[in-house]
């Protein structure tokens, strides 16, 4: 029976070994920014955004350039308005035509007209309104996105650090199971010699179990942050893991950081050019009641063959139109936009003051994660003194195994701890500085 747990204890740590044993790709945090920043699914999306706002500002061109169409029209009529009509648009009217009965019953005639129309808008004070709103919105995507690319920063530093903590974590358990191992060898030793229980060696067994099952843990901590890094840079992963060409550092550095919120910040800016846009909709409402002056003009070609040209005419003119009442919708129309502009308003007002919560909580945090790592620092110092200790007495026969395994335990949870309060501490530090930018 032993023989086969042992058997089946090589098997699992072969396959462990073979399932972490993938393709190593070694990769700085500035090459994974890079990538990011040109194929990150979301910074893609941002852009389009943006695109899709200069699209809508470009339409606002047409508040000043002309509209210009062009048409081609073909009937055959005996209509006697519509067949006097053509032969007069085609300049072949006779003395003739004016025959009652051929007025009052005209043969079939065709025609043909083709037609170039222009608008021109003069005076539009709403679409003026409008225009600058739609500007107002592209410059607020526009900021959004560089805010977002900002965050995208943060997102790979924190990812980057994930993954050589987990590195760092695989190290230490690494270190952890080969002291287990060299415990093992010599509780069984003891054993064999009758100094030590079978329950002491079976503590140490069972000890070892569990490192060799953190360890796994790790390892597979490891591809999950080497997966959550090729999303980001939108790249496929199977069957490769990547690992950081720098390590994780150790020690901490202490930075004075401004502790109040700018309103030069991209997302502040971006929130009130957002309000501004609402404003901007809430005078064309308004600008909706005044008259609207606009010009057109065509030229038309009238022929009884297809496209043909022998008659020619042209129009001009300026329309002076003024909505007087349209059923309340221009009124309720401008209702809406005051109610949009002052949600936009307290928006950007309650965003405001959410961000200084933040804020002042990520300085709480800073704050408290220093004092962390300066504990733990020391905890883990004690912790290697104590096993150094025991570890020294036990060879001696003067610590019981379950006090050199506890403190053996304890000084590589330590270590642990410790290098996570390093990680909170330094993504804290560049979490407070994006807060802050």
């Amino acid at each position: 029976m032993r023989n086969i747990n042992f058997i089946l204890l090589i098997g699992f740590i072969t396959i462990s070994t073979l399932g972490y044993s993938q393709d190593t790709l070694t990769i700085s945090k500035r090459d994974i920014w890079q990538k990011a920043s040109d194929n990150n699914l979301q910074i893609q999306i941002s852009n389009q955004e943006v695109q899709s706002s200069q699209a809508d500002y470009r339409q606002s061109n047409a508040l000043f350039l002309p509209s210009i169409t062009a048409s081609h029209t073909a009937i055959s009529t005996t209509n006697p308005l519509m067949a006097f009509g053509s032969k007069l648009n085609q300049e072949i009217l006779t003395a003739s035509d004016f025959n009652p009965s051929l007025l009052n019953n005209p043969a079939t005639t065709q025609n043909y007209s083709t037609k170039i129309e222009i608008l021109q808008p003069l005076i539009n004070m709403d679409g003026i309104y409008a225009r600058q709103a739609a500007k107002a919105k592209m410059e607020a995507y526009q900021i959004k996105t560089e805010r977002t690319k900002e965050y995208f920063e943060l997102e790979v530093n924190k990812s980057f650090m994930q993954l050589q903590l987990a590195y760092k974590s695989v190290s230490v358990l690494e270190k952890a199971n080969s002291t287990a191992d060299a415990n093992m060898k010599l509780v069984e030793n003891y054993f064999k010699q009758g100094i030590l229980q079978k329950t002491d060696l079976l503590s140490v067994q069972v000890r070892g179990n569990e490192i060799k099952n953190q360890l796994q843990f790790a390892k597979s901590n490891v591809q999950n942050s080497s997966d959550y890094l090729a999303f980001l840079m939108n790249e496929d992963t199977k069957g490769k893991v990547y690992k950081p060409l720098e390590d994780l550092d150790n020690s901490i550095t202490i930075e004075t950081i401004n502790t109040k919120l700018s309103d030069s910040r991209k997302d502040i800016q971006a929130m009130d050019k957002s309000s501004d846009a609402y404003a901007k909709m809430l005078q064309s409402s308004k600008m909706n009641f005044l008259p609207r002056l606009n010009a057109f003009g065509s030229y038309e070609m009238y022929d009884n063959t297809v496209f043909g040209t022998t008659a020619k005419g042209y129009l001009v003119g300026a329309q002076l139109s003024w909505s007087v009442f349209d059923g309340y919708k221009s009124i309720g129309k401008m209702e809406k936009a005051k109610a949009e502009f002052q949600k936009s308003v307290v928006e950007s007002q309650q965003y405001k003051a959410q961000s200084q919560m933040e804020l002042n909580k990520a300085n709480r945090q800073l704050k408290d994660a220093e004092n962390k790592v300066n504990l733990e620092k020391l905890a883990l110092e004690q912790s290697r003194e104590a096993y150094r200790i025991r570890s020294n007495r036990f060879t001696q026969g003067l610590e019981k195994t379950t006090d050199l395994l506890q403190s053996e335990t304890q000084m590589f949870q330590k270590e642990l701890e410790f290098l996570q309060s390093v990680f909170e501490y330094n993504y804290t530090q560049q979490y407070l500085q994006f807060l802050t930018k």
